[in-house]
């Protein structure tokens, strides 16, 4: 099955058509669904509309025709893809499906009122705004690694352009433009980690690692070859991986899991989802990797959601949770988006525990919570940042391969910044950036510290100096209190960070630079995309305009099309 960019709307809608790329021609009702839905595409594509609001109503249209053919499809053909089999069992109808998965789309099916965790009855507590440390206050220093995205199969000289999604390997075809060859370390096209260059980088920490109080490692380990995975192909990745990690590092290591680790990418069914289709094979295989970082007492909650919670050191709690259950791309929750596996009530629970204790919390996760997740998981995640601000002191996530953050500000009138979620740097080149990690200083270990990141260093390797010199260097990119003229980073802090990116456009394009961890140059500085960054900055709820500034020119449609124009189906 080939796969296509299909930048004119959401990669919900282009998964439809992927699917049924091949219908039943016995079915002349089936037919005509599929001339509607090529017509449809074909409009989108090219752009043909013929008023602003158009072209959501022919992307939510295109949308509920596509679940009608799958519906049609379903238990009369001997379709074995795990989204007919969803689509033929969710009780929700087309429009309702829509409703959910197309943020524009009205219908019958409001996901963000669909459904609500139930916060505890004791009382917030006051809130203290946080303060920067005390000159010469203790600091942890904790290093961070995400989107590794090893490809095994890396083969340098390898065509790096090759009109597929994944290139720079053996197989790779000539592609339209002739042979680009792929470098020895890595390549900034469409090509993922080679795994000597993951070594390397291991090498390079090793020798540090005495800095470093603990690690912090966000997922997604198999490469982007998405159309071409098994089950034994990501645990293959996953073991290789692992046993890399725990031969040069030495310190503790706390996993959370990426949607890339399961076959097929992001399918992860919740419990309830039992026989062949369910998640067992690689929960227990993580169960039994992570626990080499992990208290066996954490055992029980990996395997069951992938989820658990530890104490670091007396005062401190991490908390790594699923994020693939607020995915939407994961098709499962279409049986149910209700608090897959029961995660946020779960949350909630270690949150309110903490809070008694008087211990600080840092969560991790794979997805940030205002990129790409359900709304009705994201709002009720804001929903528990908000009730718990003054214990979560920090959020850790990856997955949009950039260095970025997002801030939550109070649900009473949305003014007070209260949090934030911190987006790490890839390792992988995917695409058009550097190879990079980050290591965050947290305010240390001693009475009445915040436990808040009070810096972080973003470290690179120049990958064209290191494929010309075949010298790989890991070097520091920027510190952000000194790039950024920041004497503290407390959520206020981050806040008068982003009213000065709206009014200096030089200080702007600095943050765009190392957003893309200093490589990425083709695209141009415009309005729009600075509008577009910063909407996000300050949006930690998917699906929530209300933080943007919006124009005529700057539309939320707009915004939602930066956001996914590269976005593979």
């Amino acid at each position: 099955m080939s796969y296509l960019l299909f930048s004119a709307g959401s990669a919900l809608l282009c998964t439809f058509l992927l699917l049924v790329a091949s219908p039943p021609t016995s079915h002349s009702d089936v037919r005509t669904d599929m001339e509607k839905l090529d017509a449809l595409r074909r409009t989108i594509q090219k752009g043909r509309f013929s008023e602003a609001g158009s072209q959501t109503n022919w992307e939510c249209e295109l949308c509920e025709v596509g679940v009608t053919i799958l519906k049609k499809t379903y238990g009369e053909n001997k379709f074995q893809h795990e989204i007919v089999t969803i689509i033929g069992q969710t009780p929700l109808s087309s429009a309702e499906v829509c409703g959910l998965v197309v943020s524009d789309c009205s219908g019958p099916y409001d996901p963000t009122k669909f459904w609500k965790v139930t916060l505890p009855n004791t009382p917030k507590p006051p809130v203290t705004p946080p303060k920067p440390p005390k000159p010469g206050a203790p600091v942890s220093r904790v290093l961070f690694l995400s989107d590794v995205h090893v490809d095994l199969l890396y083969k340098p000289g390898a065509n790096a352009y090759c009109g597929e999604y994944l290139c720079c390997r053996a197989n790779s075809p000539a592609g339209k433009e002739g042979p680009k060859p792929a470098g020895k370390w890595g390549d900034y096209r469409y090509c993922d980690t080679p795994l000597w260059t993951l070594e390397n980088l291991l090498q390079h920490l090793a020798q540090k690692q005495s800095e470093f109080d603990y690690a912090i490692w966000t997922g997604d380990i198999p490469p982007h070859n998405i159309w071409n995975q098994s089950r034994s192909d990501q645990l293959n990745a996953l073991n290789i991986v692992s046993d890399m990690i725990l031969k040069y590092l030495k310190i503790p290591i706390y996993p959370s899991l990426g949607n890339h680790e399961s076959a097929p990418v992001n399918s992860f069914p919740p419990p309830f989802v039992s026989g062949k289709d369910s998640i067992s094979w690689l929960y227990d295989a993580l169960a039994e990797t992570w626990t080499h970082w992990t208290p066996v007492s954490t055992k029980s909650n990996i395997e069951r959601g992938a989820f658990y919670s530890v104490l670091v050191r007396p005062g401190l709690r991490l908390i790594s949770i699923n994020t693939n259950y607020c995915y939407n791309l994961n098709w499962w929750l279409l049986l149910n988006t209700t608090d897959p596996a029961g995660q946020l009530q779960w949350l909630t629970q270690q949150l309110q525990q903490a809070e008694d204790k008087g211990e600080k919390v840092h969560i991790i996760g794979h997805i940030p919570p205002g990129i790409d997740c359900l709304s009705a998981w994201s709002w009720n995640y804001y929903r528990i940042i908000d009730r718990y601000e003054s214990t979560v002191a920090a959020q850790f996530f990856g997955h949009t391969h950039r260095d970025h953050f997002e801030l939550f500000y109070d649900m009473k009138n949305r003014t007070r910044p209260t949090n934030i979620a911190y987006i790490g740097p890839s390792v992988t080149t995917y695409q058009y950036m550097n190879p990079g990690y980050r290591v965050y200083e947290i305010d240390g270990n001693y009475p009445e510290s915040s436990m808040q990141v009070v810096n972080q260093q973003t470290y690179i390797m120049n990958l064209t100096e290191a494929n010309l010199t075949d010298k790989p260097t890991w070097q520091l990119e920027y510190d952000t209190k000194e790039a950024y003229n920041m004497s503290s980073m407390t959520p206020a802090d981050w806040d008068k960070f982003i009213q000065r990116l709206e009014k200096d456009t030089e200080l702007f394009k600095t943050f765009y630079r190392y957003m893309y961890k200093s490589q990425r140059t083709d695209q141009p500085f415009t309005q729009k995309r600075r509008t577009a960054v910063i909407c996000d900055l300050k949006t930690a709820r998917s699906n929530d305009p209300s933080m943007c500034t919006l124009t005529p020119e700057v539309t939320w449609k707009d915004l939602q099309n930066y956001r996914t124009a590269n976005r593979l189906c």
